[in-house]
């Protein structure tokens, strides 16, 4: 059995839907606090805290937890810089309870949710795993923590771990049975279709005047059900004895904020307004992922390549949604 920790939000969900699919049994945990329950349509649900050792001991007393997936960190950017301490106590501090507790039950299978943010400012791009780490918030510190502890935890308890550092997650279920829910995000894409559903009057474009194509950001939009295949992938890999790494995702491709908000408006038929600002501090002009590591060793192969692909699954789910 698979124990998924965030298992009720954005990305735990759809890995949730991917893996009983897969034939795998999963238990969810989570405190609800993002998550919503009725996204956990597979498996069992707990609701509780990944920092709650009782909770904890219950479920591992109760069940035989093979895997534990790691999806349950606070993430928004900006709001970790206003409150570190939130983001460092669940973020760090609840995941080295939970990390203990596991060495209790011997369970040494683990498989984290990191973030390209353990990068800081691409010093080039694609990034590779080679690239220097340093975060420039605490969320991105949040994260580079967690993936020393792990590192040590191998090398004194031969505990084994895969990071995951991704890149821009977008896009739903194809199926929209899950996807990002509205108000949970400030990433690009999901302001946007809020515009073109009605949630919100526009969407603002910061900066115009960067050293790109078309004078805007250029990101890397990683599919959600790619990132769930890559979490399959990553079971399979430690079960044959794979050794503890770290993993880029994304697509390798990077798309502008110009052709995301051109395919949105394509996508919905809607032609909402866009607002140009000024730059924001801590962007980077272009942050593109290489993969290739997880492509040669997971045989990992994103599905979801095309931008009106991704955008169409997306818009599909808020249409589902509604205002």
């Amino acid at each position: 059995m698979i124990l998924i920790v965030g298992g009720a939000g954005y990305i735990g969900s759809t890995v949730n839907k991917e893996l009983n699919k897969q034939g795998f049994e999963t238990l969810v945990l989570d405190d609800l606090s993002s998550g919503k329950a009725e996204l956990v349509k597979w498996g069992k649900l707990v609701v509780g805290s990944l920092g709650d050792e009782k909770i904890l001991r219950e479920i591992f007393t109760n069940n035989k937890i093979d895997t534990v997936m790691h999806f349950a960190a606070f993430k928004a950017v900006g709001e970790s810089v206003l409150e570190p301490q939130k983001y460092y106590l669940n973020n760090v501090a609840n995941t080295l309870t939970l990390l203990k507790v596991m060495r209790e039950f011997k369970i040494n299978q683990f498989i984290f949710s990191s973030s390209a943010a353990v990068y800081g400012a691409a010093q080039y791009t694609p990034i590779d795993e080679k690239h220097p780490l340093s975060p420039i918030n605490p969320y991105g510190w949040n994260k580079l923590m967690v993936e020393q502890v792990l590192s040590d935890y191998d090398k004194a308890y031969d505990f084994k771990s895969v990071c995951f550092r991704y890149f821009n997650a977008v896009g739903a279920d194809p199926e929209s049975d899950t996807g990002e829910l509205p108000g949970s995000s400030a990433n690009l894409l999901p302001l946007v279709l809020d515009a073109a559903i009605g949630r919100r009057e526009s969407v603002k474009m910061f900066g115009t005047d960067y050293e790109t194509p078309d004078g805007t950001c250029v990101r890397d939009y990683i599919h959600v059900n790619d990132l769930a295949s890559a979490h399959i992938k990553a079971i399979d890999y430690l079960n044959k004895g794979g050794k503890s790494d770290k993993f880029n995702l994304g697509n390798g491709k990077g798309y502008s904020v110009r052709e995301v908000i051109s395919a949105a408006k394509e996508v919905t038929g809607v032609d909402f307004t866009v607002i140009d600002e000024g730059r924001r501090e801590g962007d980077s002009a272009v942050l593109v992922a290489d993969s290739t590591k997880a492509k040669t060793i997971l045989n990992w192969v994103p599905q979801f390549t095309d931008l009106k692909q991704i955008v169409k699954t997306a818009w599909d789910w808020n249409l589902k949604l509604g205002k």
